[in-house]
């Protein structure tokens, strides 16, 4: 019988794609504001929310949502003022959320092996109820990151620029964060609480190595996040027939090994935009013209052909030769 006939497995790839989609999604502002692991220090305090519905029998996703979002407003706010003693008051706040998740988890009598559901993933175990919250926390999460990405991404790119534009940047800071904190409730059960970074930043990352546009690099990103998970869950069905192998550690190396195929034609693309970039402007009092030359530039030359205004300078020898009237400029 095909594995993905089963209605686990059904709910399982559904719960990969929409997590796929939704935490790139906001994991690209991340990047772009330097907050990368912002979303793993959100994650450990969404263990505390884990264990408060394991406590209460009450849905876990719900709690950990609530929990992660006091926390992720709470992290900008120390992070926005920017006191000397920040990152002490945000490592007592990651290492005091995951600390208080196992101690209440204990004293709810729940096993370690429950709480680590949340902590490692467990999309395979997923309910009915649990894949529809996903399916509803992503689109929200989609829907504003795709909706408001020019003033998010304006506020991402330079706060001083979005303020005299007239955008609110501190609303749009807390916006970014809930959103991180809503992706994180919403990736757990996929690659878990301590490793939902990785789907947040990796497929951001891959991305930038070969796109140039923010739109570009949000949508590609998006895709490859999809990708690795919905891959990753594939690879893990078939690998358990020979071993136990778990779908959210699979699901974020698959997206590292797509970094690291990409990260060499990174380079090679970021080369060779750099050799067709324009050269710095040179003063023409700078310029030396001669009458004669080497060699006959133009479209069959062979050499690299940069357009300058209203002419096309040829590369050659580490210089730029314009064309110019019965000569050519060297800049």
């Amino acid at each position: 019988m095909d594995i993905f006939s089963y209605p686990f497995m059904q709910r399982a790839l559904i719960a990969a794609l929409f997590t796929g989609l939704a935490a790139p999604a906001v994991g690209t502002y991340l990047v772009q504001r330097r907050l990368a692991l912002m979303g793993d220090g959100i994650g450990h305090v969404a263990v505390t929310g884990v264990a408060l519905g394991l406590l209460t029998h009450t849905s876990p996703t719900w709690t950990a949502v609530v929990v992660a979002i006091l926390g992720a407003v709470l992290i900008e706010v120390i992070r926005e003022r920017g006191h000397t003693n920040g990152d002490v008051a945000l490592a007592l706040l990651f290492y005091g959320g995951l600390a208080g998740g196992v101690l209440l988890t204990g004293l709810g009598g729940q096993s370690a092996a429950r709480l680590q559901q949340y902590l490692f993933g467990s999309i395979t175990t997923i309910s009915a109820t649990d894949v529809l919250i996903t399916m509803g926390l992503a689109a929200v999460v989609i829907g504003i990151c795709v909706g408001l990405a020019p003033q998010l991404f304006a506020v991402a790119q330079d706060q001083e620029f979005a303020r005299v534009a007239g955008l609110n940047v501190r609303v749009y800071n807390v916006l970014v964060a809930v959103l991180a904190a809503v992706s994180v409730t919403v990736a757990m059960r996929t690659v878990g609480l301590l490793l939902v970074s990785a789907l947040m930043v990796v497929p951001v990352a891959t991305s930038q190595q070969v796109t140039r546009s923010f739109r570009t690099t949000l949508g590609t990103a998006m895709l490859l996040g999809t990708g690795a998970s919905v891959g990753g869950l594939v690879i893990s069905a078939f690998a358990s027939d020979h071993a136990q192998v778990a779908p959210g550690p699979t699901i974020v190396l698959l997206s590292l090994a797509g970094f690291a195929v990409t990260w060499p034609l990174g380079v090679w693309l970021r080369h060779r935009a750099r050799l067709v970039a324009p050269f710095p402007a040179v003063p023409l009092e700078e310029h030396e013209a001669t009458d004669t030359h080497p060699h006959e530039h133009g479209p069959d030359c062979g050499h690299l052909a940069v357009r300058h205004g209203d002419h096309v300078d040829y590369v050659h020898d580490g210089h730029r030769h314009a064309p110019h009237e019965k000569h050519y400029d060297e800049h």
